[in-house]
């Protein structure tokens, strides 16, 4: 977990709009970037359970 002053420092930057979290694309604030990647993982999640593993594999090709 980051400490408070590496939150602080990643804030910052993403309220410039830089991607400080992987998947966190368009967020406007260190939180809102985390947010949105937690929901990317839940969505994939949920899409390949969906479809099962072969099927995922192939929506990937």
């Amino acid at each position: 977990m980051a400490s408070h002053q590496e939150k602080t420092q990643l804030d910052k930057r993403a309220k410039k709009g830089e991607t400080v979290v992987p998947g966190g694309t368009g967020g406007g604030s260190f939180e809102a970037q985390q947010h949105l990647a937690e929901g990317a993982e839940d969505g994939i999640r949920a899409r390949k359970k969906q479809l099962g593993t072969k099927g995922y594999q192939k929506m990937g090709r």
